[in-house]
């Protein structure tokens, strides 16, 4: 939507642009973001953007560079439609409704006299001579000097994000990666254990990746127990860093304490100790760690939950530390990858100019969004690089066009 608009207001008004869309209205994965809300973007300044970009980033300079955040929410106000920015820097709309920002970029879209085809399904693109001439769909041929690409991964496919635009650009000449969701809950073959603990949430926790035994990510947060395995924002942000697809040797680490070193553990755990001396172990671990944790924790240390402890002795009190500090869970995949936020891999950023988001394999083909081999964590980041590539293609497109681009 915002390609399109960008494209027909950066032409001046000297060229028909055309939104194509499959499904019945316009829109319909963004109904979807931020739990129906719509977290439209992130307010943060763009240094602290790109940390939260762990794929390509730098990709996306001149993309940002072009629409920023803040270019993003003046736009969107523009319309009348208000803002409101929450914890994390989050950007909403203030009515909480994400039907607004679809409202809002409709006007936009009005506004630039975009014209919108719903229900059509592109079959195939036409490429003439090295250039993108245009779509056959369900409704004929649309030929054209310009042709954007903004057709999603391959998450949540009821809305329209199946993974056509891949075979597309592999038709125009690009080659896409391997897909795989991300920012999606993980999985464990534990399953006695986990269902001894879904439910509970952990809040200002460390949570660590491990693949093989190397650190791939570490994060202070909160994440959840789930029937199947874990979930939560941290574990989320997580499975962004996911290489090894085999899970041979995946593995959750969790710190229950990150804000106490292990002597100031051990310093508070005598204190609780001597406040209690003749009461059970699994008793006393209630003041420090939430109930359904201290069975797995008194478990992995091999000490006994009746135990006084007045009777746990320093090599018990190492090892309970221990756990309290490093408690790990095997890793044995992800959920289906239409339950995942977004989709990793895609068209290569080697095969796309950043500055202009046009295809190196095909003239006048331009890309955006996820299809793009880069990715974020969750926090409106990966909305507002769909919104820069968007825009940054639209006025690549618009120039190519009016700005005698084009081969014929």
């Amino acid at each position: 939507m915002l390609a399109a608009y960008s494209a027909a207001s950066s032409s001046g008004g000297d060229t028909d642009v055309i939104l194509v869309e499959k499904n019945e209205k316009l829109g319909k994965k963004l109904y979807l973001t931020g739990k129906g809300r719509c977290n439209l973007t992130n307010a943060a300044d763009m240094e602290e953007f790109f940390s939260n970009i762990p794929t390509n980033p730098s990709f996306l300079i001149s993309a940002f560079n072009a629409f920023s955040n803040e270019d993003l929410m003046e736009l969107i106000k523009s319309t009348g439609t208000e803002l409101k920015t929450e914890r994390g820097q989050r950007v909403f709309p203030k009515s909480d409704k994400s039907s607004d920002i679809i409202k809002a970029l409709s006007v936009l879209l009005g506004r630039a006299h975009v014209k919108v085809a719903l229900k059509t399904y592109v079959k195939d693109i036409l490429i003439e001579n090295g250039r993108a001439a245009g779509i056959r769909t369900d409704r004929g041929v649309l030929r054209s000097d310009a042709l954007i690409f903004a057709t999603g991964g391959f998450s949540y496919p009821s809305t329209g994000s199946s993974g056509e635009g891949h075979v597309f650009a592999a038709a125009a000449g690009h080659h896409p990666t391997a897909v795989y969701p991300s920012l999606i809950p993980l999985t464990s073959d534990d399953i006695p254990e986990i269902k001894r603990l879904r439910g509970l949430t952990l809040k200002n926790v460390t949570l660590s990746l491990f693949e093989d035994g190397i650190k791939k990510f570490s994060e202070l947060g909160e994440m959840e127990f789930l029937p199947y395995g874990f979930g939560g924002a941290l574990v989320l942000s997580a499975s962004a860093h996911i290489n090894d697809r085999s899970f041979k040797a995946t593995e959750l680490v969790i710190d229950m304490k990150p804000g106490l070193t292990e002597e100031q553990l051990e310093a508070r755990l005598l204190r609780d100790f001597d406040a209690s001396k003749n009461l059970p172990l699994k008793t006393v671990l209630q003041k420090l760690l939430p109930r359904q944790m201290i069975d797995p924790v008194i478990r992995r240390a091999s000490v006994s939950s009746d135990k006084a402890v007045n009777s746990v002795n320093k090599e018990e009190r190492k090892a309970l530390i221990k756990v309290i500090k490093h408690i790990g869970f095997r890793v044995s995949g992800t959920r289906p990858i239409d339950e995942a936020v977004i989709t990793r891999g895609g068209i290569p950023v080697k095969e796309i100019d950043p500055k202009t988001m046009g295809s190196r394999c095909a003239e006048g083909l331009y890309l955006a969004g996820e299809m793009i081999d880069v990715d974020a964590y969750t926090g409106g980041f990966n909305l507002q690089i769909a919104f820069s590539t968007g825009c940054l293609a639209g006025r690549s497109a618009a120039e190519h066009v009016t700005g005698g681009g084009r081969s014929d």
